[in-house]
């Protein structure tokens, strides 16, 4: 209703006329005539001068609405205060102290195993494994001892050398030992399938069983024989050729395996 008397004198204020009909109800009684009052004349003021009056009431109607500091809602405590005037009142319960949750130390990326392997494969079945790069000396000393057990130089593959990690600035490792034995791995079987190689055993030559190298194949006993985890093949352990080369009494102390290496050939052989 306010908005409509709003309404109404913003058009009488621009000189529009308003219009409202009205209506004669069937068999109503007419109404009595009533005397009013005339009121005082009054000088004619434009259209233009009561718009203006209009819009300035409306402005300082604004300002007075931002000057007039808001009432103060009831504060529900000061309220319960008063109703329980005069009764002993309980302390408040101390503030809980905020303790420091610990900061836990940044994890520092892991190093990946480092190692260098070089290999062969005799007849296609038993896959030669030495820690490094052999020199002409070791791999000659190697083919000399395959000879005397009985393994002719015609089985031996061509050398074949693994380095891990492939990438020297590749990212850091997660899990060092299952991404080498993973890399191991990827690298017997990608060999062995272009190569047509069916490895059966692993010949590990090496004397140090805390290298990175030994980590990677994982060898553990499984009754009578030792297997490599990694690879799931059994393994046959001999020494390190470098320490064959200008030790007399270790080569003397290695022909004992040699001739059961040897054994062990031909029955493979004679079994295909």
């Amino acid at each position: 209703m306010n908005q409509e008397a709003v309404r109404r004198q913003y058009l009488d204020a621009m000189g529009i006329t308003t219009l409202a009909s009205r209506y004669c109800l069937p068999n109503a009684l007419e109404t009595p005539a009533c005397e009013w009052e005339q009121a005082s004349p009054q000088a004619p003021v434009s259209h233009s001068q009561r718009l203006h009056a209009l819009l300035d009431d409306a402005q300082q109607a604004e300002a007075d609405r931002r000057t007039t500091p808001p009432e103060p809602a009831a504060n529900p405590a000061s309220l319960k205060a008063l109703l329980d005037e005069g009764a002993p009142q309980a302390e408040p319960p101390p503030a809980p102290v905020e303790q420091a949750l610990p900061v836990p130390a940044p994890e520092k990326p892991r190093q990946p195993l480092t190692f260098t392997l070089s290999c062969l494969c005799l007849g296609g079945r038993w896959l030669s494994l030495h820690g490094g790069e052999l020199t002409v000396e070791q791999r000659s000393l190697l083919a000399n001892a395959y000879h005397a057990a009985g393994i002719p130089a015609s089985a031996m593959s061509a050398w074949q050398t693994f380095t891990w990690p492939p990438l020297a600035d590749g990212p850091a490792a997660q899990e060092p030992l299952l991404e080498a034995q993973e890399g191991l791995s990827a690298f017997v079987s990608g060999t062995a399938s272009r190569n047509g190689w069916a490895p059966t055993r692993v010949l590990w030559w090496a004397g140090d069983d805390t290298s990175p190298l030994a980590r990677v194949l994982a060898a553990q006993e499984e009754g009578e024989q030792v297997v490599s985890q990694t690879l799931s093949l059994p393994l046959w352990q001999g020494p390190d050729p470098a320490s064959l080369l200008n030790d007399g009494a270790a080569k003397r102390r290695l022909w004992p395996l040699l001739v059961r290496l040897g054994e062990a050939w031909r029955e493979e052989q004679a079994s295909e």
